[in-house]
């Protein structure tokens, strides 16, 4: 690479298409499917997404120097991918792999105001993405290397899910720190039934950072416990029935997989760390804090910040692009959490998936002004909330 780059970020990216449902009413909105129905709605957008594109764009939008690598073909959606990506910048796409003889995926977002989005999803050459397409030399010379939707790319989770951890085997053995996000699969589609304990099993012994939401953690490695919620819920929203003592217990298992940093996104709840000791924290590889002992054992949960919600698309990986600006900035974890709700929120106040993300500094001044939190009660054994910080402080913390 011709510049210093501190991040590459690989795995799925797609085109997505917004039709503008803003004068949409919830009422309206559920008659959009019903059979011969016509709804009038307003222009169409186009933006690139999945993690690639929203994370990684994300990162570049908040001063992280970043090149991103996801497959894509040579058609007409392809072509309108590489142009988004390189209106942020040229170089940005220079790990970009075009194939012709596949798709490039696409998705149409349904993002109505006051309901939760739903996607209508081509997965296209993301289903070929595999090991051997990682660029390996551009990894080996930045600091982190963030891989994102593993579940929604075939290769990646055939066969006990070998490619992906041909993938970070091969990433961390140069000596980056590796990072990993997910997405809950269609629970009919073969990503649905395969086998994701095994796959964690043998994929989290290389990943240093791992930042699941919580209802695709509970999905793969305690699907029991996800159908139960979902259940007592009445409905997908399960966050209220998520409580610290599951945290605390899913998190210990994915420390004892082999991730070093668990990060779970907890939706309008917040964000929740758990950080391994100290021996694995000085490990983590180039991007490894200057003061490990202040990221060992640490157990925090963060609540969001109050916004007016624009949209939803692409919160979750702005939330990851915030913590893991503030882990290539040095900065502390309880800094680094406060971070990620940040960024989240600024997406939330535009409804696609980029535009509401402002400059790192902006958002920092942003929190530094008072801006508030959204209020959240835990009762807890051993919990405890630091008011300077805004953070509710764990157990594990205490040790």
């Amino acid at each position: 690479m011709s510049e210093n780059y501190d991040a590459v970020v690989a795995g799925h990216i797609c085109l997505d298409v917004f039709p503008d449902l803003s004068g949409s009413t919830p009422e309206q909105f559920r008659q959009v499917f019903l059979p011969g129905r016509l709804v009038q709605v307003g222009p169409v957008s186009f933006c690139t997404g999945g993690p690639v594109s929203n994370t990684g764009l994300a990162l570049h939008k908040l001063g992280i120097a970043t090149r991103l690598m996801g497959k894509i073909g040579a058609d007409l959606f392809g072509q309108a991918v590489q142009q988004i990506v390189q209106s942020y910048g040229r170089e940005l796409a220079g790990g970009m792999i075009v194939d012709p003889t596949v798709g490039t995926s696409y998705t149409i977002v349904i993002n109505p105001p006051g309901i939760d989005r739903l996607f209508l999803h081509c997965p296209g050459a993301n289903d070929t993405f595999g090991a051997a397409d990682v660029r390996y030399d551009l990894v080996a010379q930045v600091r982190l290397f963030h891989f994102g939707y593993p579940p929604i790319m075939r290769k990646m989770y055939e066969n006990h899910g070998e490619e992906l951890v041909e993938i970070f085997r091969r990433a961390r053995a140069t000596g980056v720190t590796t990072s990993l996000d997910m997405a809950v699969p269609d629970p009919n589609s073969a990503a649905g039934r395969a086998d994701w304990v095994t796959i964690l099993k043998a994929t989290l012994p290389y990943v240093d950072v791992f930042l699941p939401s919580i209802e695709e953690i509970l999905y793969m490695l305690r699907r029991r416990t996800y159908d139960e919620l979902c259940r007592a819920a009445a409905g997908p929203d399960i966050l209220p029935l998520i409580t610290p003592q599951l945290l605390s217990d899913l998190s210990r298992e994915l420390l004892e997989l082999g991730a070093k940093i668990i990060g779970l996104k907890l939706g309008y709840r917040g964000f929740y760390l758990r950080t391994a000791g100290r021996s694995a924290i000085e490990a983590l590889g180039r991007a490894t804090p200057s003061d490990p002992a202040a990221w060992a054992d640490q157990e925090l949960w963060s609540p969001c910040f109050k916004v007016d919600v624009v949209g939803t698309a692409g919160s979750g990986d702005s939330t990851i692009a915030g913590f893991l600006s503030a882990l290539l900035r040095d900065l502390p974890p309880a800094a680094a959490l406060t971070a990620a709700v940040a960024v989240g929120a600024c997406n939330v106040e535009a409804a696609d998936t980029l535009s509401g993300v402002r400059p790192w500094d902006e958002t920092l001044r942003r929190v530094a002004s008072g801006w508030e939190r959204r209020e959240l009660r835990l009762d807890a054994p051993g919990w405890r909330f630091d008011a300077v910080s805004g953070l509710w402080i764990g157990p594990a913390e205490a040790r």
